[in-house]
């Protein structure tokens, strides 16, 4: 039962995952002029950016990958990640 709780939960991963979909859907869409991939896209990037938002709200920082995630959310220019690193990086 604890599974289907944790498949319900928000969770970074997927919502990042998420974001690369919506992201690639999004530059199809401009590039062959398609309006309906590039709304597809947009959606789904709304989307993982309130899972993203939900999951952090929800995760204790001790279980955070510290400077690691704060690197690796500079290098993709993602605020979250790099909020959460620090974070997690301050409770160790």
């Amino acid at each position: 039962m604890s599974s289907q709780n944790n498949e319900q939960q928000p969770s970074l991963i997927s919502g990042h995952a998420e974001y690369i979909k919506g992201a690639t859907e999004s530059t199809i869409g401009s590039v062959t002029g398609s309006q309906a991939w590039t709304s597809s896209g947009e959606q789904a990037k709304s989307h993982a950016v309130n899972t993203m938002k939900a999951a952090g709200d929800k995760r204790d920082p001790a279980q955070g990958f510290g400077k690691v995630e704060q690197k690796l959310g500079q290098a993709t220019g993602c605020e979250g990640m790099v909020k959460e690193g620090e974070a997690s990086k301050n409770s160790d």
